[in-house]
């Protein structure tokens, strides 16, 4: 239920504060909400007993009698309170673990992660983990160190089997299709899903009913005919529809039209070497957004990947549909509260062709090569500890985030909690209607960053400059597949 969190939150906070007061020769007790659980930990390095939910079972761990600690340093891309519930996990995790130490360094974004990742490997002391998106996963398995040696290891190679590290069951079985498909390469987990996403849309429900709509739009005739409605409002909105321009909605809209980003199965069969930006369902879909553009349906903020301006144009009620991530189905439900329906639903899809499906979003958790025994175990634990499903229920409800496996979704449908909170499925519903196919997954491609810049760029140009789609997406082909050659010319073979 949503006080889960609060009661979970105030658990961990009092379980780290009694364990950074304790004396090497005292025990701190937590009793958890209800008064029915506890943790004890025992400092000076000699056991942590803790008894789980209901007080059914018990794991005592032993730590090294010298009273060492391992540090796991584990490096986020969140400086928000999403950072803050890591920091809390990682208490969480080292007053059940007291042989271990797991501490959060915070940066501003993924590419900063990495960039500081690589740096720290050829200075020798690198984090146990790091925090990287999706788009990047070729960039990380190409990541050598100045020897030439892999920088990352294979969560799936590491776990070897097991089905516990160090007390913490293994969660990887358990991984939503979707994050599945995507993040398994050549057979093998190389990293550890943890914030999934994708697109739906967001709908002003007192808008469109009040222009005649009872249903949010399902495709890109009826959101056409919706704008046209709600123009003709006598209180029309400045604009009808927003969403960022950023390559990962026309990313989107290829899965949704079965169609590839990339030669050689967006990847997936072979390193891709060929970037499709001229593909049909590629100019069809920025022609539909141009057309709402130029009718004046579609608002530009004028800034590119311009998440919160595009937020606040929602919020302010000056368009009544937002195509955005569903990483923050939670803040829209909770800042929406009292000023209108907000009902989440898919992202409009084109509807001349079959709907093929919507792709992820997100990041996952790579474990650095080359750690010792001790720390390679302690950063598994913590990786599965992460998104086990306690955890991975609770971080669904403060984000918005996928619930990253199929027992947190168990929970979570046993607790209510979509009764409760049904936009909270529509993006688990979407994704769980896609076809396991290579356009629907997404593709694995080397510079992806620079590749979607060249694309968000092109969008821009079409949109602000009025240039021809065909014509601006042909020069952004060209740009783009010279960008990926010479990408491929450094890291293939």
């Amino acid at each position: 239920m949503k006080y889960r969190l609060l009661a979970l939150l105030a658990v961990i906070a009092l379980v780290a504060a009694a364990c950074s007061s304790s004396s090497d020769d005292e025990t701190a007790t937590t009793v958890a909400s209800g008064g029915e659980t506890a943790t004890t930990v025992v400092s000076g390095g000699e056991t942590a007993t803790t008894v789980a939910s209901g007080g059914d079972t018990a794991t005592t761990v032993a730590s090294a009698a010298s009273g060492e600690v391992t540090d796991i340093d584990f490096w986020v891309a969140f400086t928000d309170y999403r950072q803050e519930y890591s920091e809390e996990k990682a208490a969480a995790f080292n007053a059940a673990h007291p042989e271990y130490n797991v501490k959060i360094t915070s940066f501003a974004s993924y590419n900063d992660v990495f960039d500081a990742a690589v740096l720290a490997v050829d200075s020798g002391e690198p984090p146990a983990l790091i925090h990287f998106f999706e788009a990047a996963t070729r960039q990380a398995l190409d990541a050598v160190d100045s020897s030439g040696a892999p920088i990352f290891k294979s969560v799936t190679e590491a776990i070897g089997g097991r089905t516990e590290i160090v007390g913490e069951p293994v969660v990887l079985d358990s991984v939503i299709d979707a994050a599945r498909n995507y993040y398994t390469v050549d057979g093998s987990f190389y990293s550890m899903p943890w914030n999934t996403s994708t697109t739906v849309m967001f709908n002003n429900m007192d808008i469109l009913n009040e222009a005649g709509i009872t249903e949010p739009p399902a495709t890109w005739a009826d959101v056409t005919a919706a704008c046209e409605a709600i123009a003709a409002l006598p209180d029309a909105p400045s604009g009808c529809i927003t969403w960022p321009n950023h390559s990962w909605f026309v990313e989107q809209s290829l899965g949704q039209q079965g169609e590839l980003l990339a030669n050689n199965d967006n990847g997936r069969t072979g390193r891709a070497d060929e970037v499709f930006l001229e593909s049909d369902g590629l100019i069809n879909y920025l022609e539909w957004w141009k057309g709402l553009s130029d009718a004046g349906y579609y608002t530009y903020t004028g800034q590119q990947r311009d998440w919160g301006g595009t937020s606040n144009a929602y919020l302010a009620g000056e368009v009544a549909m937002l195509v955005y991530s569903s990483s923050d189905t939670t803040f829209f439900d909770r800042e929406t509260e009292g000023l209108f329906t907000n009902q989440a639903s898919f992202m409009p899809r084109n509807e001349a062709v079959d709907y093929v499906g919507n792709l992820i979003g997100g990041a996952t958790i790579w474990m650095l090569d080359g750690l010792d025994q001790v720390t390679e175990d302690g950063a598994l634990a913590f990786a599965n500890f992460f998104s086990n499903p306690e955890n991975a229920a609770e971080w669904h409800q403060l984000t918005g985030y996928e619930p990253i496996t199929k027992d947190s979704i168990t929970l979570l449908e046993g607790e209510g909690w979509y009764d409760e909170s049904p936009n909270s499925q529509v993006a688990s519903d979407q994704l769980a209607a896609a076809a396991d196919t290579p356009a629907s997954l997404g593709a694995l491609l080397g510079n992806f960053v620079a590749i979607r810049d060249v694309i968000t760029l092109a969008i821009e140009d079409i949109l602000v400059n009025d240039l021809d789609v065909a014509t601006r997406m042909a020069d952004a082909n060209a740009e783009a597949n010279k960008s990926l050659t010479e990408y491929e010319l450094l890291n293939a073979g």
